[in-house]
């Protein structure tokens, strides 16, 4: 039988294979109730590794686990996660900083260090920040090497402070032909060279082999695996240290990307556990923010920044899954998406190409087709889950988003605030430009002011804006689609 990952097989099937150490073995027991018999492999920021008595890992959150079940692995879990002992683990911490290029190690794995500490030691700025979760991420100076080449990206997760694993991105086709600035900017490009394709293959070949080179030199040969789950699985090579998997990747003609995650993850196959939805709906309710002014919007939505370059369908995308507890990198979502050079992804394409992993981790899939309504998004909103619209983002309109959310910040007469925002509505033009193709998320909305809120994967400066229906609907592309449950 095809292997299946999602909590519900984990807790339902009855396990008929026989146990190879029963000593080793114990219950656990889900938020619904239903058991499984395995055993710990560890625990790190706010997840914990099983192993199933065929030899099956996954990871999972800690909260998919009874509150007994959490107290177990908090207390006998105080090691962070551990996979098979490495030849070089002898190594010394500078002998494999100097490997790495930068002070990201130190005696203290990365799975028990504190987030803020390493990444204000590597100069990482923070990009999000939820209630459990937290991210950092540096679109890099060409100077700033790692791992024998220039990354440029280099981002880093964390779940209560503590390091669950890094991506760091280096020649790929999205960044090599970015835009002239990042947020709204990132519409002025250039147009991309006829030999991009040939260009790319060369700054890739070139990266994949001085990454290679350099770790192999002190880690020695690497391992050859298969790592990730549906249209992000990819062939890895692998070097481990101290409790370190350290996976080079090349998605071919689209990016070198390296992950530093935990050897019980990478032993484990990088499947992660899915999360029920009763936990998720749970989540997302207690995201949803009603404000004194009449405003709901959700909150705890996590930021990605797309940088320089045309990658805010992936990067909402990443959002919007993350969101909802399915692992999502914007990198292989847009190699799914076929994006061109520089950006440009295809929404249609890009959900397509990831459907098949949002479905596998339980969650739904809406899309239609329209104009604005307030009827059809509060369905989703009033639940605690964003939509993704998209829209032409012109200069105009976002210097009319700007310039009414900063006013909204200093308003105390709404019933005023709606006259005026309904006259300005009347006579606002906002003309489209089908060169400013664009996707954000609906995060709220305001039914007496006939307004909503919106978040663009620009960083936190526009985590949340204002405009009016009527206004939106200018220059709306009339395209919504919601991952949900």
């Amino acid at each position: 039988m095809k292997p299946q990952f999602g909590l519900y097989f984990l807790f339902s099937v009855a396990l008929s294979v026989t146990h190879v150490n029963s000593a080793d073995l114990r219950t656990f027991t889900n938020a619904q109730g239903k058991a499984i018999e395995a055993r710990l492999i560890g625990a790190a920021g706010g997840q914990a590794t099983i192993e199933m008595a065929d030899g099956r890992r996954f990871t999972l959150p800690l909260t998919a686990l009874s509150a007994a079940d959490q107290d177990y692995i908090k207390k006998a879990a105080s090691a962070p996660l551990q996979g098979k002992a490495s030849p070089n683990d002898k190594l010394a911490v500078a002998t494999v900083n100097e490997v790495a290029g930068q002070p990201l190690f130190a005696e203290d794995i990365l799975w028990s260090a504190s987030a803020v500490e390493v990444a204000q030691r590597l100069s990482i700025p923070p990009e999000s920040k939820t209630k459990a979760a937290s991210s950092y991420r540096s679109y890099t100076k060409e100077d700033y090497m790692m791992f024998g080449a220039h990354p440029f990206s280099v981002a880093m997760y964390a779940e209560e402070d503590k390091v669950t694993g890094f991506s760091i991105v280096f020649a790929n086709k999205g960044d090599l032909f970015s835009a002239k600035g990042s947020g709204a900017m990132h519409f002025d490009k250039d147009t991309p060279p006829a030999e991009a394709a040939n260009i790319v293959k060369k700054a890739m070949d070139k990266d994949l082999a001085a990454i290679s080179t350099t770790i192999s030199k002190v880690l020695g040969e690497p391992q050859k695996e298969r790592f990730g789950e549906k249209a992000g699985r990819m062939n890895m090579q692998r070097w481990d240290w101290r409790g370190h998997a350290i996976l080079l990747a090349e998605a071919e003609g689209e990016y070198v990307g390296l992950q530093i995650v935990t050897t019980a993850f990478a032993d484990a196959g990088g499947k992660v556990a899915g999360t029920s939805d009763t936990i998720i709906r749970a989540r997302a309710l207690a995201n949803l923010e009603k404000r004194k002014s009449g405003d709901l919007v959700i909150g705890d939505i996590p930021m990605v920044d797309q940088g320089p370059k045309g990658y805010c369908v992936p990067a909402t995308a990443e959002r919007a899954m993350r969101y909802l507890g399915i692992p999502a990198d914007m990198y292989v979502l847009a190699n799914a998406g076929q994006s061109g050079f520089g950006g440009g992804t295809s929404v249609s394409v890009l959900l397509e190409g990831m459907a098949d992993q949002i479905r596998s981790k339980r969650r739904s899939f809406d899309s239609w087709q329209g104009p604005l309504k307030l009827k059809d998004l509060n369905k989703y909103i009033d639940k605690g889950v964003p939509v993704m619209w998209a829209l032409f983002s012109t200069k105009e309109f976002n210097e009319l988003a700007n310039k009414r959310t900063e006013e909204r910040q200093t308003v105390s007469d709404w019933a005023s605030w709606k006259s005026k925002v309904t006259q300005e509505a009347l006579t606002n033009s906002l003309p489209k430009d089908t060169e400013t193709g664009h996707v954000v998320l609906i995060i709220g909305y305001n039914k007496d002011t006939n307004e909503f809120a919106f978040s663009d994967s620009w960083g936190e400066r526009y985590k949340e804006r204002w405009i009016t229906f009527q206004e939106a609907e200018k220059i709306s592309q009339g395209r919504f689609y919601v991952v949900g449950f």
